[in-house]
């Protein structure tokens, strides 16, 4: 085969897994959608509408949490069940599903399939990927398992046996797959965990649960596997690491920024502002849940808030974002940059300079998506500029915060916002399968050099 026609095959291929991954989350929304908009699936009886059922859908399956209605007030026990499954699949991707239904009936995965399956998980090696899927699968279920079990006690000292058990399996899920839909509006309608805010148990449960879906299933298995860290991979030592700073900046950050707000932290003990700032490090991270009022946070509280939702989890993970890795690349090469280096390198390996072109598309592109966004939303809807990149930002790191209330945005902003959560889950794994992928096409000529005045 010629390397014209190796390209050309590799081309389709790559467009293929593209568009097999971008129309099963779009058919996985749609039916979700279908779903949700049966008088069934509402609480008293009447459809919800084509506007609430799609966006709850899409928000479900991209695993994000913005809603336009709190999911216990609206939903019945059916939607709510709907919901549920669209985290989960959302969450451990429709690749998981897709193997879990071949694993249950023995058959063999195809090649493109395994494609498919690794891009998704981050695996490289589609050798192994088969044995990572059903590892992933075991692991996640018995996380879910032990979160689940975990509430379920805790919720057991206030609600009978049958209403806890659903309560832990529900929040359980939703806070492994950094979903952050919650069923507690009978507490107060659309207050999140604001009702549980210095509560520990709840706030830590669920802050573990955050984490370890957003830690990446790769990192799991090599912590797993390789106990000494001297051991991991470059990118397991990368994922702790920045994971680590992020949880412990955010958390000192919030506290800071919001030690005596009267609408945040300020009323709180000591202790109760420690956990409430460390659980709003970790819901940043593409969780979700709120703890605490967003729209009432200082300037500078949202500021932090929109850099930590940005970066979001890491690679093969629940979590959406810009990811862990694809961060402290752009800090390196920065950094690199200032001291007159032109390669990026880290424990003792250096990084390609493709991965740092990846790498500053990406964030270009992020942030231009949710700048320009934003404009449109705080220019059609009665928010201002502020709260409107929080919505965005949100949307496409598929955090689910929002600080102005998604519900209020005009209808131009809800689709927008909704194609920004679908772009924050599916879009960042079919760019990375198509062009990023991709090797470079050859240059058949170049122009002359020229002289430029940079900054």
């Amino acid at each position: 085969m010629t390397d014209v026609a190796r390209k050309r095959k590799n081309g389709r291929k790559a467009v293929s897994i593209s568009r097999v991954m971008t129309l099963t989350f779009l058919g996985i929304i749609l039916v979700g959608a279908a779903l949700l908009n049966l008088p069934a699936a509402s609480r008293d009886g009447r459809s919800a509408g084509a506007m609430v059922s799609l966006f709850t859908a899409t928000s479900a399956t991209c695993v994000t949490g913005l809603t336009l209605a709190d999911t216990w007030s609206q939903w019945s026990g059916f939607g709510q069940t709907v919901i549920l499954l669209m985290i989960q699949v959302g969450g451990l991707g429709f690749m998981s599903a897709a193997s879990l239904a071949y694993f249950s009936m023995r058959r063999k995965v195809s090649i493109q399939q395994q494609m498919v399956m690794a891009e998704a998980i981050g695996v490289q090696n589609m050798g192994d990927v088969v044995i990572h899927q059903k590892r992933l699968l075991i692991r996640a279920f018995s996380v879910e398992g032990v979160g689940a079990a975990l509430l379920t006690v805790r919720f057991l000292a206030e609600y009978p046996f049958a209403q806890a058990v659903k309560l832990g399996i529900f929040h359980s899920v939703s806070g492994f797959c950094n979903a952050g839909f919650d069923i507690l509006g009978f507490r107060s309608p659309g207050s999140s965990l604001m009702t549980y805010q210095e509560d520990p148990a709840v706030c830590l449960i669920l802050g573990a649960l955050v984490i370890l879906g957003g830690l990446g299933f790769l990192v799991w298995d090599e912590v797993l596997r390789e106990r000494r860290p001297s051991k991991w991979s470059v990118y397991t030592k990368l994922v702790m690491i920045t994971s680590g700073i992020l949880l412990a900046v955010g958390m000192a950050a919030t506290c800071a920024l919001e030690w005596n707000n009267p609408a945040t932290l300020g009323p709180m003990p000591v202790g109760k502002k420690l956990l409430a700032g460390f659980f709003q490090s970790v819901t940043l991270r593409t969780a979700g849940f709120a703890a605490v009022d967003q729209g009432a946070l200082t300037p500078a509280g949202k500021g932090l808030s929109l850099f930590l939702m940005l970066i979001g989890g890491s690679s093969g993970s629940t979590a959406g974002g810009l990811k862990t890795v694809t961060f402290i690349v752009l800090v390196m090469f920065l950094w690199n940059r200032m001291r007159g280096r032109r390669t990026v390198s880290v424990f003792h390996r250096t990084i390609s300079d493709d991965h740092v072109m990846n790498a500053i598309e990406m964030f270009i592109l992020m942030i231009t998506l949710a700048f320009f966004s934003a404009v449109v939303v705080s220019g059609t809807s009665p928010v201002d500029f502020t709260d409107a990149l929080y919505e965005t930002v949100s949307a496409i790191g598929t955090v689910g915060l929002s600080a102005a209330g998604t519900a209020r945005m005009s209808p131009v902003a809800k689709v927008l916002i909704m194609m920004l959560m679908y772009f924050g889950r599916v879009g960042v794994l079919t760019i990375s399968v198509g062009f990023l992928k991709k090797k470079p096409a050859g240059e058949k000529y170049r122009y002359a050099n020229t002289d430029l005045l940079i900054g």
